[in-house]
């Protein structure tokens, strides 16, 4: 009946969504997530902003590991 007025922070889109798929299935391919993120398909679907957000996902994290998560945050503040 009563929806939290602030849920639109905390909803995931489906652009979003289909680039963890695509993440997570390239790195388990073998490829470093830094070069992943430089993928067109990446770039056109997702902001940097977003980007550092998909890092801070624990489900990322946890699938892809810490230290290549921390490698591509690294990455991402250079640019």
């Amino acid at each position: 009946m009563f929806r939290n007025p602030f849920s639109f922070l905390f909803t995931r889109s489906s652009a979003e969504e289909q680039v963890v798929s695509y993440v997570t299935r390239e790195h388990r391919r073998g490829r470093h997530l830094a070069e992943i993120l430089q993928d067109r398909y990446v770039q056109n679907r997702l902001t940097p902003q977003q980007q550092g957000r998909l890092l801070e996902r624990p489900d990322v994290v946890h699938a892809l590991g810490e230290q290549d998560i921390d490698a591509a945050r690294q990455q991402l503040r250079s640019r």
